[in-house]
């Protein structure tokens, strides 16, 4: 046989190999909600979500088990984080990045922590964890990643933490038994409106060997959703409303308060 017709057999071979090693393992999800409704009321909620490893039977369990990173995503836009100094004695913004197309939610969730899951380059490569997540900054002409020490990069994840929307847990994520998980997916009361990706990768002896989807959408609804609708689509007859409402209310008050 020839050194040709040997490489290619051993190439089949690899290819083969690969291919039952990723279809060993699959994964099922459900989520407890796929719709989350806001109102006036909303404080907050958790949707849970479960999740099942299917195995190949013939497959061996994993020398250290399974681990698995949830990542949620909630809408993108562009955001402004300014920089202010001491001018003076009076403390004016002096420098300003734009963030572009970045989530304004954002849930890294895992049964432990990353560096105990898989190494820092595939972490860097699949974006696990908020410090690998990749936020392009507008600065002068271009658009680009800033390094993890930016000062800038720093000051937006730590606001987004203070206000709940940037969260990085190791024990987000539950075993029951060695294939069976949930993991807990925290809402603040200021969650924003839209769909959310939930992103779900298996990991076994530092590999990534499965991943699936899943998605939930935060809505608006009530009064407060009403009231939205109709200054979006009928701006005219919104503001005709409001400066109406606006005339009763001090003809009211002119009529309840008069002196005799």
């Amino acid at each position: 046989m020839s050194a040709r017709r040997v490489a290619g057999v051993a190439a089949m071979i690899a290819m083969m190999t690969a291919s039952a090693s990723a279809a060993a393992e699959r994964l099922v999800l459900s989520l407890s909600h796929h719709r989350v409704l806001v109102t006036s009321s909303f404080t907050g909620t958790e949707v849970v979500l479960f999740g099942s490893i299917e195995r190949d039977q013939t497959a061996a369990l994993p020398r250290r088990g399974y681990d698995v990173v949830v990542t949620v995503t909630g809408p993108r836009e562009s955001e402004r984080t300014r920089r202010k100094e001491r001018v003076l004695g009076i403390w004016v913004n002096v420098e300003a990045h734009t963030f572009v197309n970045v989530p304004n939610y954002l849930a890294a969730l895992s049964n432990k922590p990353l560096d105990t899951i898989t190494n820092a380059d595939l972490q860097r490569r699949l974006q696990i964890g908020l410090a690998n997540t990749v936020l392009p900054q507008k600065t002068a002409p271009v658009v680009a990643d800033a390094p993890q020490e930016d000062p800038f990069r720093m000051a937006f994840l730590r606001l987004k933490k203070e206000h709940g929307l940037y969260i990085e847990r190791d024990n987000g994520v539950t075993f029951f038994t060695p294939t069976l998980f949930r993991a807990d997916i925290p809402l603040p009361s200021n969650v924003p409106f839209g769909l959310y990706d939930v992103d779900v990768k298996l990991f076994a002896d530092g590999a990534m060997i499965a991943e699936s989807t899943s998605a939930l959408e935060v809505i608006k609804v009530g009064f407060e959703q009403f009231v939205a609708d109709a200054a979006r689509d009928y701006g005219l007859l919104y503001g005709l409303a409001t400066a109406m409402l606006a005339l009763l209310i001090g003809w009211f008050a002119s009529v309840v308060f008069r002196r005799d």
